[in-house]
């Protein structure tokens, strides 16, 4: 079944099959391949882009035809700019490519170029993407990007019995003199569209405070702020969103934000104000979302990538380390 443009109903309907396919199969970023993360970067940056998914014996593929620079068609995941997703969704999405490829092949009058984002090289999944279509196609690297993640097995004590000492010590101490300044900590999980509302606007507030803020580059700019605000509305609708507040004498003072795919969680965005950066509230709201996680039996923390500006701060935090491969496909 081919859905050229995605009204509402189909949105409704066609979320528990996407969801399922996505956490169906190993996938090195499963929260990112669900149709929260896809469908909002796609209704906050190509909203008028044409959407492609299609649907098998619960499978999915969900694409987005492109126009390159050159003026060339070309199909990509709902998601392409980091990459994080994959538009391939259930054990028998390779079937349906295969299929669709005789549609597109028809509609185009040529097989336009295919990005396929977020393959672990190491998959079963990925060999049989690359055998069964190199007849087809010359199979080429188009990006790679290392994600990271922690385990959460042992609860909150296991997850500490994996970092450092030196860490250990260092959160007791910043806890210990955040707590004595009468630092206290908010669960937030919105389960209505004004719930996400309200909460997002607390987030925003926070953000305009931050470092990030002060420069105008972090999620209180457009479009990063109508993503973001579409993201955790998505969240709210599916009771997958987990967000956590810092507060001092009854004011927002930091937040930790992201979203849940069975029992991986996967971080979106965290940010205090920086007249507080004396006092490790960053790292306070990662023990206290950990603690949280813990308590709920999440077995994962995706921490997404660890390469990049500002991104040093994860190995701190995780064991474990994944390359995201996107391939792009041409027709020989």
């Amino acid at each position: 079944m081919a859905l050229r443009l995605l009204s509402n109903d189909d949105y409704e309907r066609d979320w528990p099959v996407w969801k399922k396919a996505a956490l169906e199969t190993a996938q090195g970023d499963p929260f990112c391949c669900q149709p929260v993360w896809q469908l909002s970067f796609h209704r906050s940056f190509a909203e008028t882009c044409r959407v492609d998914l299609r649907q098998g014996d619960g499978c999915m593929l969900a694409f987005t035809e492109q126009t390159t620079p050159s003026g060339q068609r070309c199909l990509v995941p709902l998601e392409p700019s980091w990459f994080f997703g994959s538009p391939l969704l259930g054990n028998g999405s390779l079937e349906l490519l295969a299929e669709a490829l005789e549609d597109w092949t028809g509609e185009y009058g040529f097989c336009p170029d295919i990005l396929i984002s977020g393959m672990l090289r190491q998959s079963a999944f990925f060999a049989r993407l690359v055998q069964g279509f190199s007849r087809i196609f010359h199979c080429y690297l188009y990006q790679e990007s290392q994600q990271c993640s922690a385990s959460l097995i042992g609860g909150l004590d296991g997850f500490l019995s994996r970092r450092s000492a030196n860490h250990r010590h260092k959160l007791k101490k910043c806890a210990r003199r955040a707590a004595e300044a009468g630092v206290s900590f908010e669960r937030c999980r919105p389960l209505s569209p004004e719930e996400a509302q309200a909460t997002f606007a607390r987030m925003l507030a926070v953000e305009k405070q931050s470092w990030k803020g002060i420069g105008h580059c972090g999620m209180a700019e457009p479009p990063s702020s109508r993503f973001y605000s579409i993201l955790l509305a998505a969240l709210a609708r599916t009771g997958d969103a987990r967000v956590i507040f810092a507060r001092h004498e009854d004011q927002d003072i930091g937040f930790i934000f992201g979203g849940m795919a069975g029992n991986i969680y996967r971080g979106q965005q965290f940010s205090f104000a920086d007249s507080w950066r004396s006092f490790s509230i960053g790292n306070l709201l990662q023990q206290e979302k950990i603690r949280w996680l813990c308590e709920d039996g999440a077995l994962r923390y995706d921490m997404g990538p660890i390469s990049g500006p500002r991104m040093g701060y994860k190995s701190h935090w995780t064991e474990n380390t994944v390359t995201l491969h996107t391939l792009l496909l041409r027709r020989s």
